[in-house]
């Protein structure tokens, strides 16, 4: 039996007294701070606000609204329902709630961990808009152990938090050293000196796009079909992303063959993102939206997948990309400068040996990308499991 086991047995075998948050804490709102407040106010005390990023803090002023163990919560938009625990002096927003705990068979940190647990369930998700106001802050049942399973519960879930904190952080910089890694070897398999040869890559390639009259007179999108026009949130770090695509089965296809995709094809992005690449890998699946230019290689000394890993290199994007970049309303490189990147041109044998060993390194990052965050959401899976069952009393009856 456990010790939490054994204050349970002693202390409240019979179940535990149910109260609302109201009977147990003082609830008030942050005020109006605009961001120009905060940068006039400029000081050592952290401001709160709706985000969760960066603990929620907004920015620092001189000056300090509450000093103390609080806990606060995001009343209005996207995170609404995401509470914190606040300890020292700090001021919040008017987009935040501030529950101080009044009474004193209730632990502060342990009222955060119920209601950091439960009160997403209490967020009114209607027109549009999420909230979670007072009132119904006001309202939440918690159940109340004595306190000294209380601070048992907290003790195990500090350690719980701090454990799956240390593993996140352990495995994401795992998975950030590995991705530098790869760059670095990437770069470096293909960093040129002046003997191998450059050329235009109009010269050794054909670089179009969709071409504005053709998209709004032949094309039609769907929700659903077979054939999908790939537009430039499908195209990232060389692969297709396919979670978010048009059809357009029912456009008229013969006037569209310029822009059908064929095995081999490259993608790039030159309006918004640009520079992202990915290759095409099946014929009569794929056609050209807006904003994104296809290369199509027609020159036998170069291998297609050499280009697209040529692309993605720091070398490409500081020299030829960033250089090029036009200062519009949207960053855009228009097609006749991309038919004047210079390519450097190594032997085939050359071109196969980086493509084997960067498919390799790229095969190995695959498998970090998949196996270390799938391990980060298991271990806070496993919290979260522990934490409700930690979390989930008996009423007591009257």
């Amino acid at each position: 039996m456990t010790k939490l086991e054994k204050l349970i047995e002693q202390l409240c075998p019979d179940g535990v007294e149910i109260l609302y948050v109201e009977e147990l804490c003082d609830i008030t709102r942050g005020r109006v701070m605009s961001k120009d407040y905060i940068k006039e106010n400029a000081g050592e005390y952290p401001v709160y606000s709706s985000q969760t990023e960066n603990n929620g803090e907004l920015g620092k002023i001189s000056t300090f609204d509450f000093d103390g163990d609080y806990l606060t919560w995001t009343t209005d938009g996207a995170n609404a329902g995401t509470v914190f625990y606040r300890s020292g002096k700090f001021s919040i927003t008017n987009v935040c709630g501030l529950l101080k705990v009044n009474v004193r068979f209730v632990m502060t940190k342990y009222l955060y961990y119920y209601l950091n647990q439960n009160a997403p369930n209490y967020v009114n998700k209607g027109m549009g808009n999420p909230k979670l106001m007072s009132n119904v802050m006001a309202r939440i049942k918690v159940p109340v152990p004595p306190i000294e399973v209380q601070a048992e519960i907290v003790r195990i879930l500090d350690t719980f938090t701090e454990l799956t904190t240390e593993l996140t952080t352990e495995l994401t910089t795992e998975l950030t050293d590995r991705k530098k890694q790869y760059e670095y070897y990437r770069d470096k398999l293909l960093s040129y000196d002046d003997t191998i040869r450059l050329e235009e890559l109009g010269v050794v390639a054909k670089v179009t796009k969709l071409a504005g009259f053709e998209f709004t007179k032949y094309v039609q999108y769907s929700d659903t079909g077979r054939v999908i026009a790939l537009r430039g949130l499908n195209v990232k770090d060389g692969k297709l992303i396919l979670d978010d695509v048009k059809y357009i089965d029912n456009s008229d296809l013969s006037k569209l063959d310029r822009s059908k995709l064929r095995v081999g094809d490259m993608l790039f992005t030159y309006v918004g993102t640009v520079g992202q690449v990915a290759l095409i890998d099946e014929n009569d699946k794929y056609y050209l939206a807006p904003n994104v230019a296809m290369i199509r290689i027609e020159d036998e000394r170069l291998l297609p997948k050499y280009l697209m890993y040529y692309f993605q290199s720091s070398i490409f994007k500081e020299k030829q990309i960033n250089r090029l970049l036009q200062s519009s309303s949207m960053k855009n490189i228009p097609m006749e400068k991309i038919r004047k990147f210079l390519v450097p041109i190594p032997s085939i044998q050359t071109q196969q040996r980086i493509i084997a060993v960067l498919d390799n390194f790229e095969a190995i990052c695959s498998d970090l990308n998949t196996g270390l965050p799938a391990e980060i959401e298991a271990r806070q899976k496993q919290y979260e499991y522990y934490r409700d069952k930690l979390l989930t009393f008996k009423e007591r009856s009257v």
